[in-house]
């Protein structure tokens, strides 16, 4: 009698396990491809079941806990957002969990931008979760861990993966970070001789001519054209510094009176560097100013297509005014 009992209780689980390992191995096939999903931080193997169940991604919810309970696998549950693009087992849909393979999403932070319009960027991205919406410019940064209160040029441009779901201040933070490595990597490196006091002085400088040109070969040029003045006690004279001063109230126009009206930032009014930097720069123009073209050139004016002639000294540079912005000859 024992022993019948146990061969019906060994026949009974072995057509258990045998089932289990058909489900396992069987794909469902989601009613609408791509089909998304996320799983909360927290979630344990019975949620996440039932929310699959709701996805029309998995069929029988309890054999699916238990086959996650057979492998090992409750309790390594990825919290994310995910997505499957085609028939899949629950074999590999609990792989795929348990590996944490998300899906990643991109946002694009864009050389020469502002914090604000970083911000905006963030702010308006659908797939972020947005922490900071509420915080201003200072509270964010002490949310992220950043000494400086004041977050301009603090940020590095580039392109950034995420999981969907994930805190914009973590992209923030990631940001902050990349940007104070490469910095610091660059200030180790520069060239002898510089007249900048610490890395932030550089920073601003980097803004300035990341705002000044597009043109990568003409970065160093014009680092050398800012460095130049400030060595020899020239104002800057660069206008993005001033617009960048009026703020909101830049409408497009930048008029003689905007150069005269004097603010923090006017580098028409003031000597030597602007107190922050003016914008997000990028790897190329802090490149730039730790290594400036060997140039003593002091002038530089537009002359189309994104790019400039550089002059040495004022005759020379009233020349190129008259030939390439007032349509003169020679």
């Amino acid at each position: 009698m024992f022993r019948r009992l146990t061969v019906a209780l060994l026949l009974i689980v072995l057509a258990g396990l045998g089932w289990l390992a058909w489900y396992a191995g069987t794909a469902t096939v989601p009613g609408q491809l791509p089909a998304e999903f996320s799983i909360a931080p927290g979630n344990t193997l019975s949620k996440t079941a039932e929310d699959l169940e709701a996805e029309g991604l998995i069929r029988q919810p309890t054999a699916f806990v238990l086959l996650g309970r057979l492998l090992g696998q409750a309790g390594k549950i990825k919290a994310g957002s995910y997505v499957v693009d085609g028939p899949i087992s629950p074999y590999w849909l609990l792989n795929k969990i348990t590996l944490g393979e998300t899906r990643l999403v991109k946002v694009t932070v864009i050389e020469g931008w502002t914090f604000a319009q970083m911000r905006a960027a963030l702010n308006a991205h659908p797939h972020l979760r947005h922490d900071s919406t509420a915080m201003n410019d200072g509270e964010l940064m002490q949310a992220i861990g950043a000494a400086e209160p004041f977050p301009e040029g603090l940020f590095f441009p580039d392109t950034y993966y995420f999981d969907a779901g994930s805190s914009d201040l973590e992209l923030y933070r990631r940001a902050y970070h990349t940007l104070a490595d490469k910095l610091a990597t660059a200030w180790q490196g520069r060239a002898a001789g510089l007249p900048y006091d610490s890395p932030y002085q550089a920073l601003i400088m980097a803004s300035i001519v990341e705002k000044e040109t597009g043109v990568p070969d003409e970065r160093p040029l014009i680092a050398a054209v800012f460095l130049n003045r400030l060595r020899l006690g020239i104002r800057l004279q660069t206008d993005p510094t001033v617009i960048y001063g009026l703020g909101e109230r830049f409408d497009g126009n930048l008029r003689k009176a905007d150069l005269l009206a004097d603010t923090p930032y006017n580098t028409y009014t003031r000597a030597g560097l602007p107190p922050t930097p003016i914008a997000l720069p990028g790897g190329a123009a802090i490149e730039a100013v730790m290594h400036p073209a060997a140039s003593p050139a002091l002038y530089f004016v537009a002359k189309g297509a994104g790019r400039h002639h550089f002059s040495h000294t004022l005759d020379e540079h009233n020349r190129a005014v008259n030939r390439y912005q007032r349509g003169g000859g020679g």
